[in-house]
């Protein structure tokens, strides 16, 4: 899977986080950084971060 984020439009609310924290984590500066690679079985989970953030900086494209 591929994730993206748009660095312009995320907030750093963390939503995404809070549902799938295995490829979702806010830095010191509460910047998003994204795990690289996560395994195929966290795909629903990656989606749903995807769809709780309120901004809609993430997207999602299955491989």
């Amino acid at each position: 899977m591929r994730i993206t984020v748009d660095r312009e439009l995320c907030d750093g609310l963390g939503q995404c986080a809070l549902v799938a924290p295995e490829v979702f984590a806010l830095d010191d500066d509460e910047r998003l950084t994204v795990a690289p690679d996560p395994p195929a079985e966290l795909a629903d989970r990656v989606t749903a971060a995807a769809r709780a953030c309120p901004v809609r900086a993430i997207s999602v494209e299955e491989s």
